[in-house]
Formats: C-alpha cells, structure tokens, sequence
C-alpha cells in the first residue's frame, strides 16, 4: 500500500513539473524566437539559420527556468495534498514522516543530475552548435538588410547607405564604403544614384547605375566614374559575433583551463590549455563564474525540494498554517535569488570562494538535520 502512495505522489509530482517547465519554457521561447528574426531579417540569413538557432536555444530556457519550476511544483502538490486531506491519510496509514522526507531527497537526486546534464553537457553544447550555424553561414537574402536612412554594416568589411528604397526593390542614392580590417589605410567609397540587389550564377551582385568610385591604396587616391557597375559580394559574412563564447565552451575546457591558471597541479583533465579558446588570466573571473553556474548551482535542486516539505510540520487546522505558506514560499524564492546573485561575490582568490561554492551543501544539511529534529528525535 505504501509503494502505491509513493508512486501516486511521485507522479503528481512529476506531471505537475513536466508539464510547468515545458509551457512555461514554451512561452518564452515563442518570445524569444520573435527577437531571432533580427538574425534573418537584419543580417539577411536563410530561414534555416533562423530556425536552427532558435531551436538550439531550448534547452537553455529548459535549464533556467528547471529550480524555480521544480520549487514551484513540490510545493503546489504538497500544499493541494493538504488541502484535501491526503497527507493526513498518508499519516493515518502510519506512514514516518522522515521516510517521506527521505523519498523526496532519492528524487532531487535523479533531477539533481538530469540538471547537472543539462548545465555541464547539453546547453554549452546546444550553446555552440547555435553559434556555428551563425559562424558558417553566409549572408543571402541580401535585400532584407538594407534600410532606407541607416548605415548598414551587417556585412563584415561592407558599410551600405541608401536614401531610399521603392516597392521594386530599387536603391536611390546609395553610398558604399569597403574597407579590410587587416589594412585600415585602404579603402573604397562609392557613390550611385541607384543600385538593385541581383543573383547571377549564385553570386551575389549589387547592379549600379550613375556614380562614382574612390579608391585608396598606398596612399594614392584614384576614382572614375561609371554609367554603369556590378559590385560584387561574394562570400559575404556578417558582422556578427562568431568568436567561442564562454557559455560555449566545454566544461572540461573549463575546468582543465582554471586548473592551470590557478595551479593547481591536478592532472583530472590533461590538456594543453594554448588549443583552449579564451583561456587566459584577464578571462579567469568569467571562467569561474560559469563553473559555478554549471557545477554549484544545481547542488541548489535538492535544497529547493526540501523547503517545501516546511508544510508537513504543520497543518490547516492550525493557526499559524497560512503564515507558514507564504513564509515557506518566500524562502524558496530566495534561495533560487541566492542560488543566482552569490556569483556576484566570487573573486579571483580560488580558495576565498570555496564557502560560496559549499554554500548548498551546508544548506542541505542544515535543512536535513533540522527535519530530524522535528519529525524524529522530537517525538
């Protein structure tokens, strides 16, 4: 009888969760999809960039939205049991309340390394495929980027100007100004009465008519004008940000990175750290902070599925049973804002941050330790 009421609650709980966190993570990534347009709207990109970008981004809401979710859930269904009077009945079949405490920690273990999967493996991963597709792609839809009375730089080295622009796609008054990074001393300006975007033989050509080109090299200034001239951009890239970014990385780039900055002379991840992308000591306090984001924080999964069981030391019959909700859903909330803003105050001093980073277990057991008190050694 036991194990049924056991699996009964174990599945209220995880319906309830699964259900919130893929809604909710829904939600936001419908919002979050809409600003993604930009990357195929403002930078000119096939609809399977856009696509694929936005999808690789899920599992990133999945994530961030998993500790409030799961709180969120465990107190819901705790507090519905109670008002139905289904806890009661769990206490009338004799059931210990240390056991159902003690059920409760076995399944933040399996969620504690789901999350744990998600934060180390599965997002930096997701995280770095989502910027490849930026990194390989090239700008196509070249019309699309082009706004009438802005200097549009989405092309790396290319800056377009047109005044405006008609139903037919026709550019008036254009300025274009192509430059190197490697050699800022030359350049070429170009000035056209008109201009219209064209695809010859999959190469992309801006067609121009009546204008003039500058051009700097070596010093020497030359131009010529023209009735007519193809300007071509041919493999286009955009001025995007493409680089590995820190949330990209692999964790054990991470790790092997911060254990060879700080010295720490432990051979857990052998790796040469010159092939590690933004491994150096001025990106040292980043790499720490995204250690504990991945690593630290879903230590934080267990304590949060145990401060709603705050609602078993009591019940609707007394007084102060109110008061105890709305305190214990406080306290939930602000663990999930401590468990988030302590990365605030992680130094560069490796072992100064060791209580931030011990801080969820000493909170766990403190927690745990005190449930003992009151269902067990009290009684």
């Amino acid at each position: 009888m036991k194990k049924l009421i056991y699996r009964k609650l174990l599945k209220d709980y995880m319906s309830f969760f699964l259900i919130a966190l893929f809604s909710s993570s829904l939600i936001i990534w419908v919002f979050q999809a809409v600003n993604f347009l930009d990357i195929m709207i403002e930078d000119g990109r096939e609809y399977s960039v856009y696509i694929n970008y936005s999808l690789l981004n899920f599992p990133k809401i999945i994530s961030r939205l998993f500790p409030f979710v799961l709180f969120f859930s465990i107190f819901y269904v705790l507090s519905k049991y109670e008002l139905s009077n289904e806890l009661m009945i769990f206490w009338n079949f004799g059931e210990n309340k240390v056991k159902f405490v003690n059920f409760i920690l076995f399944v933040s273990l399996f969620l504690f390394l789901i999350q744990i999967s998600f934060t180390s493996l599965i997002v930096p991963s997701s995280q770095d495929k989502a910027r490849s597709f930026l990194r390989d792609s090239e700008v196509n839809f070249l019309g699309n980027f082009v706004k009438p009375k802005r200097f549009n730089d989405t092309i790396d080295g290319v800056t377009i100007y047109a005044e405006n622009r008609d139903l037919n796609g026709n550019l008036y008054n254009l300025y274009i100004k192509k430059e190197k990074k490697e050699m800022p001393n030359e350049f070429e300006i170009t000035y056209a009465n008109k201009g219209k975007f064209k695809q010859t033989k999959g190469v992309p050509i801006l067609i121009l008519y009546n204008g003039e080109t500058i051009r700097n090299k070596d010093n020497k200034i030359t131009n010529f004008r023209f009735s007519k001239s193809d300007f071509l951009l041919r493999d286009l890239k955009a001025n995007t940000i493409t680089q590995q970014k820190n949330q990209e990385m692999k964790t054990t780039d991470v790790i092997a990175c911060l254990t060879s900055l700080y010295e720490l002379k432990l051979k857990i991840i052998p790796k040469n750290i010159s092939e590690i992308i933004n491994c150096n000591e001025n990106n040292k306090i980043n790499l720490l902070k995204e250690l504990y984001k991945r690593l630290i924080v879903p230590f934080y999964i267990p304590v949060l599925m145990l401060i709603p069981y705050f609602l078993i030391l009591s019940s609707k019959e007394k007084k102060n049973y109110s008061k105890l909700k709305i305190i214990t859903f406080l306290i939930g909330v602000i663990t999930i804002i401590l468990s988030e803003g302590v990365i605030r105050f992680l130094s560069l001093e490796f072992f100064n941050n060791l209580l931030i980073f011990f801080t969820p277990i000493m909170f766990f057991l403190f927690l745990y330790l005190m449930f003992l008190f009151k269902l067990k050694f009290k009684n």
